[in-house]
């Protein structure tokens, strides 16, 4: 049975969707953009910015899930210029790099993300049975 996961430490949903759903030990994260959940709107600066904003984010869907970021085994990352590419995998690093087994990860440029957003990052996160 699936099960809406929502938390006000990370942004509402900007369209007819959840932040995240849980079906038994899994759980799929919608994408999260660099929101700042207090204000509801993007982040200033560029994309690292912007990166570190949605990964705190998602941090947060993740937890209020009663997940570790550890849980993390799939990362998709979309980003508005594939050219930040390195800036976004600097950041990345940051909150996965220390992990005891990195997550798949797929990085891709893309034509454009909601509200003007520079990057957006979703995940699966599964918890061992």
């Amino acid at each position: 049975m699936a099960k809406e996961v929502a938390t006000p430490k990370a942004p509402n949903a900007v369209g007819p969707y959840s932040q995240a759903v849980q079906t038994g030990n899994t759980l799929y994260c919608s994408g999260q953009i660099g929101l700042d959940p207090a204000t509801g709107k993007l982040v200033s600066g560029d994309v690292v910015d912007q990166a570190t904003q949605a990964l705190h984010n998602l941090q947060e869907v993740v937890k209020a899930a009663g997940f570790e970021f550890d849980e993390v085994v799939k990362v998709t990352v979309f980003m508005a210029n594939v050219a930040d590419f390195s800036k976004v995998n600097q950041v990345y690093d940051q909150f996965f790099g220390k992990a005891k087994v990195l997550p798949a990860r797929s990085a891709v440029g893309i034509a454009g993300l909601p509200l003007g957003a520079q990057v957006e990052i979703e995940a699966i996160a599964s918890k061992a049975n």
